[in-house]
């Protein structure tokens, strides 16, 4: 039985490989699979990198210690056909590391347009990140409210 990383990705790489690409999770070889083929097949996608660096702090010295550059690996680099370019990361679940990268990279980057998206099914699918932890915040209140007891009545 393949066991799981720290950050809970399937070490059975088959399970997260598809044309012959390894990707880091199997939600990142999903996106891929599921919305960018189909839509570089369409031609709304022209040209698409993946894994791609972007520093978001230059390497330094501290006290005469080398002290590493911080960089973020992109899932996906995607430019359509009407000239858009956006980066986009397929998230689970963000770790604090994650959420303060998003953060640097937006002060780095202001004009690129980065977003984080997820599959969630009840939610319709594939779904900005953000709009999924707002639904699943309303979700979460309105069971609190409600206490947990679905008041409809159906005939």
């Amino acid at each position: 039985m393949a066991g799981r990383t720290k950050y809970n990705v399937d070490s059975d790489i088959a399970k997260r490989t598809y044309n012959g690409i390894t990707f880091d999770s199997v939600l990142e070889m999903k996106y891929y699979r599921d919305v960018l083929c189909p839509q570089v097949e369409s031609g709304n996608v022209v040209s698409y990198e993946l894994q791609k660096p972007y520093e978001l702090q230059p390497k330094f010295e501290h006290n005469g210690k080398g002290v590493r550059a911080i960089t973020y690996v992109a899932d996906f680099v995607v430019r359509y056909k009407d000239g858009r370019e956006e980066v986009v990361d397929t998230k689970g679940m963000p770790d604090t590391a994650a959420k303060l990268k998003r953060k640097l990279f937006w002060y780095h980057y202001p004009d690129i347009t980065y977003k984080w998206i997820t599959y969630v099914k009840k939610f319709g699918g594939w779904i900005d990140y953000d709009e999924c932890k707002r639904l699943r915040s309303a979700e979460k209140r309105n069971k609190k409210n409600n206490g947990g007891i679905n008041h409809s009545i159906t005939y």
